[in-house]
């Protein structure tokens, strides 16, 4: 009796250790999200505006690369852990693909932050479909931030403004939809099979699914080397390892809690375009972010203080 009464505050300070680490990981990952949008616009402007999906490619063959490096020679299991996800991490993979896939060529249609703050709906999609599928109740006051997020992205769509030389800033955020729409999938299947499959492959099945993808609309490629060099900053730690971090991360966080760290990107990505890239987002896009990201903050951070209790 009194081991097991010593053992427990032992595994109860293990467990707090391991969720500590977990938003250390997390708030690393959105960190290096957000450096997308001032590297993006440090690439060639002709491969910005007629070399989206070879900028898309390069950046999903460089991220895939890095997961598969991981696996061979970190962890020396060679691609076993692929075959491994079964289903779930075919499913993850596809989501990761469309993620990989319509965020890029989003922001070579609208600014950073016109793209970042429609991705930063995804928790409340995320919450719409744990309940759909696991069941999980939607709070009122969730229900609440969704009717006030959606008028923010009505005022962004209309008022916002910010498309690229030969974009749309239009076309660029319904592009950008998808983003969160595939996240939202992703994540609840992360927290439905995060104690029996390891997910981490699903990212190099993203990437390998994204490049095979674009490979064929982005031929020829005509990418310059510092082009290609920039792409690889990207694909390596922009997007491979922030979202290995991501999926560790998960196994310790609850869905608020992921969420509410990843707005973090949200924030950060268009001051980052700011001060590196001298793109200043519109006066629309800021009046509806804002809206956006007051009814995001204030429903994960009552989540929070409801999971407390």
């Amino acid at each position: 009796m009194h081991d097991l009464a010593a053992a427990a505050p032992g595994a109860e300070v293990a467990r707090h250790g391991a969720h500590r680490r977990a938003i250390v990981l997390m708030i690393v990952a959105a960190l290096l999200w957000s450096i997308a949008g001032v590297v993006t616009r440090h690439l060639t402007p002709a491969l910005q505006t007629e070399g989206r999906f070879e900028i898309t490619f390069w950046r999903s063959v460089f991220a895939a690369l890095t997961v598969a490096g991981y696996f061979v020679l970190v962890r020396r299991e060679g691609l076993r852990p692929v075959r491994a996800t079964g289903w779930p991490g075919l499913v993850s993979g596809a989501m990761w693909a469309v993620m990989f896939v319509c965020f890029m060529l989003a922001l070579t249609l609208t600014t950073v932050a016109n793209t970042l703050l429609v991705m930063s709906i995804g928790p409340l999609l995320t919450a719409v479909l744990a309940w759909i599928v696991l069941r999980t109740p939607v709070r009122f006051r969730t229900w609440l931030a969704i009717v006030a997020a959606m008028l923010g992205m009505a005022w962004m769509f209309a008022r916002g403004g910010g498309a690229l030389p030969g974009g749309s800033h239009v076309a660029g955020m319904l592009i950008a939809l998808a983003v969160p729409l595939a996240s939202a999938i992703n994540l609840v299947l992360l927290q439905k099979n995060r104690a029996r499959v390891d997910l981490v492959p699903a990212v190099f099945l993203g990437g390998a699914i994204s490049a095979a993808i674009m490979l064929p609309l982005a031929l020829p490629l005509q990418a310059a080397p510092r082009d290609v060099a920039l792409l690889a900053v990207l694909g390596v730690f922009q997007l491979g390892l922030p979202c290995m971090l991501m999926v560790v991360a998960a196994r310790q966080l609850s869905a608020p809690e992921i969420s509410l760290l990843a707005l973090l990107e949200v924030v950060l990505g268009p001051l980052w375009a700011w001060i590196g890239a001298g793109e200043v987002p519109a006066t629309g896009t800021i009046a509806g972010g804002l809206l956006v990201l007051a009814a995001l903050v204030a429903n994960e951070v009552m989540a929070l203080r409801e999971r407390g209790r």
